[in-house]
């Protein structure tokens, strides 16, 4: 199979959380903001699409209280800028800017607007603190599936996710986390993890299971350096570079009835529900289980004798 007759897309899901991204430029004399990260994932993304030129790319912020599309976003019309919608994207471009390529241009300035528009309008009165990591995977799985139909007849498309990872597990996940695993691995979908802050032991699961590789970035400013080393070749490239060595991956599982990461637990026989303690219905299925008690020994009783 030729070159032209295989499409790789990439899916880049990045943790936009505010509270992690505001502390974290308030914390360090040496800052590194958002903005920065955006800026190493735009060259990944132009550096991928430059691989070949039927390449693909999608980038997808996750907020605290959405999962946003940044490119290809609502102007785009999700077309493909090698492909049969290159033409139609060509409208969007201002033209070019110091001799870079029109279309990366339009792309990166697409990017910057969204991301923009999606932290100005950030309401953070709720208590929802935590990254919707969990839907941003399902809505990038949905993405793949979606192109995978548009693909020619002739074409093979690989996809792989790369998700960019800034603030901590959220244990209230887990379960849908888990189902967009194996979802993945179902359809031989790589998750790749680069993680920047503290590990995350659901994505060392999702890359252990679809066969990706998980980093933890020792140097946040030096991100677009791995992210080029690492992450910018695909399956096939990987077995020929030098890469870092695989990782002990903590395979944990969250409890159903406090979200807590535990190491022993009752599992329910019917939907395979984790609890921390023993409950004699099962609170997801509500199967009442019947515990078979030990035997009663019956008392036995003391013979009387009788005086002769």
């Amino acid at each position: 199979m030729s070159a032209d007759d295989e499409l790789s897309l990439l899916v880049i899901v990045v943790d936009a959380n505010p509270i992690w991204w505001g502390k974290k430029a308030l914390g360090e004399a040496e800052q590194f903001t958002l903005s920065k990260c955006i800026d190493a994932v735009m060259v990944l993304g132009n550096s991928h699409l430059f691989m070949n030129r039927t390449n693909r790319l999608a980038v997808i912020a996750s907020h605290t209280q959405e999962s946003r599309f940044l490119y290809p976003g609502k102007r785009w019309a999700f077309a493909d800028p090698f492909g049969d919608g290159g033409s139609s994207m060509e409208s969007n471009c201002s033209g070019s800017k110091d001799g870079k390529y029109e279309l990366l241009t339009a792309i990166n300035d697409a990017i910057a607007e969204e991301i923009k528009d999606l932290m100005t309008k950030t309401d953070m009165r709720g208590q929802q603190t935590e990254t919707l990591l969990a839907g941003s995977l399902a809505k990038a799985l949905c993405y793949i599936n979606k192109m995978g139909k548009e693909v020619k007849a002739n074409q093979e498309m690989k996809s792989r996710i790369l998700v960019i990872k800034a603030a901590e597990d959220s244990a209230l996940q887990y379960m849908n986390f888990m189902n967009v695993i194996f979802a993945a691995q179902k359809q031989s979908i790589l998750i790749d993890a680069c993680v920047l802050d503290s590990d995350s032991g659901l994505l060392q699961q999702a890359c252990d299971i679809t066969g990706g590789i998980y980093l933890k970035v020792p140097h946040m400013p030096s991100l677009l350096q791995y992210l080029l080393w690492v992450f910018l070749p695909d399956q096939e490239q990987r077995s020929q570079l030098v890469l870092p060595p695989p990782i002990h991956v903590d395979y944990r599982a969250a409890c159903f009835c406090h979200r807590n990461l535990i190491e022993i637990g009752y599992v329910c026989s019917v939907c395979l529900s984790i609890f921390c303690n023993f409950s004699p219905i099962c609170s997801t299925c509500e199967t009442a289980f019947k515990i078979s008690l030990p035997p009663v020994m019956k008392a036995k009783k003391k013979k009387l004798k009788l005086a002769m």
